[in-house]
Protein backbone atom coordinates (compact mmCIF):
# COMPACT_ATOMS: atom_id res chain seq x y z
CA UNK A 1 0.00 0.00 0.00
CA UNK A 2 0.98 3.58 -0.74
CA UNK A 3 1.47 6.95 0.64
CA UNK A 4 1.11 9.99 -0.12
CA UNK A 5 1.75 13.27 1.46
CA UNK A 6 -0.65 16.67 0.33
CA UNK A 7 0.84 19.61 1.62
CA UNK A 8 -1.10 22.66 1.87
CA UNK A 9 0.78 26.17 2.61
CA UNK A 10 -0.75 28.65 4.56
CA UNK A 11 0.19 30.45 7.95
CA UNK A 12 -1.38 30.07 11.03
CA UNK A 13 -3.50 32.39 13.01
CA UNK A 14 -6.76 34.05 12.36
CA UNK A 15 -5.73 37.07 10.81
CA UNK A 16 -4.47 34.98 7.53
CA UNK A 17 -7.38 32.87 7.42
CA UNK A 18 -9.54 33.46 3.79
CA UNK A 19 -6.34 34.89 2.48
CA UNK A 20 -4.80 34.39 -1.03
CA UNK A 21 -1.21 33.25 0.30
CA UNK A 22 -3.83 30.40 2.06
CA UNK A 23 -5.18 28.60 -0.69
CA UNK A 24 -2.97 25.76 0.21
CA UNK A 25 -4.56 25.33 3.42
CA UNK A 26 -8.44 25.99 2.10
CA UNK A 27 -7.84 23.16 -0.64
CA UNK A 28 -7.29 20.84 2.49
CA UNK A 29 -9.95 22.15 4.55
CA UNK A 30 -12.15 21.32 1.52
CA UNK A 31 -10.99 17.53 1.44
CA UNK A 32 -11.16 17.37 5.15
CA UNK A 33 -15.13 18.58 4.89
CA UNK A 34 -15.40 16.20 2.06
CA UNK A 35 -14.20 13.34 3.94
CA UNK A 36 -15.49 13.78 7.73
CA UNK A 37 -12.51 14.40 8.49
CA UNK A 38 -11.44 16.43 11.85
CA UNK A 39 -7.00 17.96 12.01
CA UNK A 40 -5.43 17.36 14.55
CA UNK A 41 -2.63 19.57 16.14
CA UNK A 42 0.73 17.39 16.00
CA UNK A 43 4.71 18.12 15.72
CA UNK A 44 5.25 21.31 13.53
CA UNK A 45 1.40 20.67 11.80
CA UNK A 46 -2.58 19.81 11.67
CA UNK A 47 -2.75 16.90 10.30
CA UNK A 48 -5.46 14.59 9.04
CA UNK A 49 -5.26 11.34 7.06
CA UNK A 50 -7.47 9.33 5.26
CA UNK A 51 -8.00 6.12 2.46
CA UNK A 52 -8.82 6.52 -1.05
CA UNK A 53 -8.84 3.56 -3.46
CA UNK A 54 -5.89 1.55 -0.63
CA UNK A 55 -3.89 4.70 -0.96
CA UNK A 56 -3.00 6.57 2.57
CA UNK A 57 -3.23 10.15 1.97
CA UNK A 58 -1.74 12.23 4.82
CA UNK A 59 -2.48 15.59 4.77
CA UNK A 60 -0.82 18.29 6.41
CA UNK A 61 -1.32 22.62 7.21
CA UNK A 62 2.43 23.43 8.41
CA UNK A 63 2.27 25.26 11.49
CA UNK A 64 5.36 26.34 10.89
CA UNK A 65 4.51 30.07 8.69
CA UNK A 66 5.24 29.87 5.03
CA UNK A 67 9.23 30.85 5.30
CA UNK A 68 9.81 27.58 7.24
CA UNK A 69 7.26 25.46 5.54
CA UNK A 70 10.18 23.23 4.45
CA UNK A 71 11.10 21.76 8.03
CA UNK A 72 7.40 20.90 8.54
CA UNK A 73 7.22 18.97 5.45
CA UNK A 74 10.46 17.25 5.70
CA UNK A 75 9.24 15.80 8.92
CA UNK A 76 6.12 14.39 7.89
CA UNK A 77 7.65 12.97 4.94
CA UNK A 78 10.67 11.13 7.09
CA UNK A 79 8.29 9.90 9.56
CA UNK A 80 5.21 8.38 7.10
CA UNK A 81 8.25 7.01 4.95
CA UNK A 82 6.92 9.22 1.59
CA UNK A 83 8.96 9.14 -1.24
CA UNK A 84 9.46 12.52 -2.69
CA UNK A 85 7.74 10.96 -5.59
CA UNK A 86 4.08 10.63 -3.71
CA UNK A 87 4.59 14.08 -1.95
CA UNK A 88 2.26 17.09 -3.80
CA UNK A 89 2.33 20.74 -2.30
CA UNK A 90 -0.21 23.19 -2.67
CA UNK A 91 0.63 27.39 -2.87
CA UNK A 92 -0.22 30.37 -4.19
CA UNK A 93 0.83 31.88 -7.50
CA UNK A 94 0.99 35.25 -8.43
CA UNK A 95 2.12 34.67 -11.86
CA UNK A 96 -1.01 33.04 -13.04
CA UNK A 97 -4.75 34.44 -13.31
CA UNK A 98 -6.74 33.96 -10.66
CA UNK A 99 -8.31 30.40 -10.48
CA UNK A 100 -6.16 28.84 -12.72
CA UNK A 101 -4.38 25.24 -11.80
CA UNK A 102 -1.22 24.35 -13.07
CA UNK A 103 0.23 21.20 -11.50
CA UNK A 104 4.13 20.46 -12.07
CA UNK A 105 6.33 17.88 -11.43
CA UNK A 106 9.12 20.01 -10.70
CA UNK A 107 10.53 23.88 -11.09
CA UNK A 108 11.77 26.74 -9.68
CA UNK A 109 10.67 28.43 -6.60
CA UNK A 110 9.03 31.51 -8.44
CA UNK A 111 10.31 33.86 -5.45
CA UNK A 112 7.59 32.16 -3.28
CA UNK A 113 9.45 31.54 0.45
CA UNK A 114 7.24 28.19 0.95
CA UNK A 115 8.79 26.53 -2.04
CA UNK A 116 11.88 28.31 -1.02
CA UNK A 117 12.09 26.61 1.90
CA UNK A 118 10.81 23.22 0.76
CA UNK A 119 13.82 23.93 -2.04
CA UNK A 120 16.63 24.23 0.50
CA UNK A 121 15.43 21.60 2.96
CA UNK A 122 14.42 19.05 0.49
CA UNK A 123 17.65 19.97 -2.00
CA UNK A 124 16.04 19.27 -4.79
CA UNK A 125 13.24 21.32 -7.13
CA UNK A 126 12.04 17.80 -8.60
CA UNK A 127 8.52 17.30 -6.03
CA UNK A 128 4.90 17.88 -7.28
CA UNK A 129 3.74 21.40 -7.04
CA UNK A 130 -0.15 22.52 -7.48
CA UNK A 131 0.22 25.96 -7.86
CA UNK A 132 -3.22 27.81 -7.50
CA UNK A 133 -3.28 31.45 -9.47
CA UNK A 134 -4.83 34.22 -7.10
CA UNK A 135 -4.09 36.89 -9.64
CA UNK A 136 -1.72 39.72 -9.80
CA UNK A 137 -4.36 42.96 -9.35
CA UNK A 138 -1.89 44.88 -7.02
CA UNK A 139 0.15 48.26 -7.17
CA UNK A 140 3.99 48.17 -7.57
CA UNK A 141 5.62 47.27 -4.00
CA UNK A 142 2.21 45.74 -2.80
CA UNK A 143 2.95 42.57 -3.70
CA UNK A 144 2.82 41.85 0.14
CA UNK A 145 -0.30 43.17 1.38
CA UNK A 146 -2.19 42.00 -2.30
CA UNK A 147 -1.04 38.06 -1.06
CA UNK A 148 -2.01 38.38 2.59
CA UNK A 149 -5.20 40.37 1.58
CA UNK A 150 -8.70 38.58 1.83
CA UNK A 151 -10.71 37.54 -1.23
CA UNK A 152 -12.87 40.15 -2.89
CA UNK A 153 -16.70 39.48 -2.66
CA UNK A 154 -16.28 38.86 -6.43
CA UNK A 155 -13.20 36.45 -5.99
CA UNK A 156 -15.27 34.35 -3.01
CA UNK A 157 -17.95 33.58 -5.79
CA UNK A 158 -15.67 32.18 -7.88
CA UNK A 159 -13.41 30.92 -5.75
CA UNK A 160 -15.22 27.40 -4.66
CA UNK A 161 -15.73 25.94 -8.00
CA UNK A 162 -11.69 26.45 -8.15
CA UNK A 163 -11.10 24.94 -4.75
CA UNK A 164 -13.29 22.11 -5.48
CA UNK A 165 -11.58 21.15 -8.80
CA UNK A 166 -8.43 21.51 -7.11
CA UNK A 167 -9.48 18.79 -4.72
CA UNK A 168 -10.27 16.31 -7.74
CA UNK A 169 -6.69 17.25 -9.18
CA UNK A 170 -5.42 16.19 -5.63
CA UNK A 171 -7.52 12.43 -6.16
CA UNK A 172 -6.39 12.29 -9.38
CA UNK A 173 -2.92 12.75 -8.62
CA UNK A 174 -2.88 10.13 -5.84
CA UNK A 175 -5.13 8.16 -8.41
CA UNK A 176 -3.44 7.91 -11.56
CA UNK A 177 -0.31 9.65 -11.04
CA UNK A 178 1.32 12.74 -12.15
CA UNK A 179 1.49 12.65 -15.47
CA UNK A 180 -2.04 11.79 -16.40
CA UNK A 181 -3.56 13.98 -14.10
CA UNK A 182 -1.26 17.18 -15.35
CA UNK A 183 -2.86 15.73 -19.04
CA UNK A 184 -6.50 15.99 -17.51
CA UNK A 185 -6.08 19.05 -15.42
CA UNK A 186 -3.89 21.66 -16.48
CA UNK A 187 -5.34 24.32 -18.66
CA UNK A 188 -9.03 23.94 -17.07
Amino acid sequence: MSKFLIVGLGNIGDEYMDTRHNIGFAVLDKIAELHQLKFTTDRLASIAQYKLKGKTIVLIKPSTYMNLSGKALNYWLQSEKIAVENLLVITDDLALPFGTLRLRGKGSDGGHNGLKSIQETLTTTNYARLRFGVGSDFSKGKQIDYVLGKWNSEEKTALQPRIQLAVELVQSFVSIGLQFTMTNFNNK
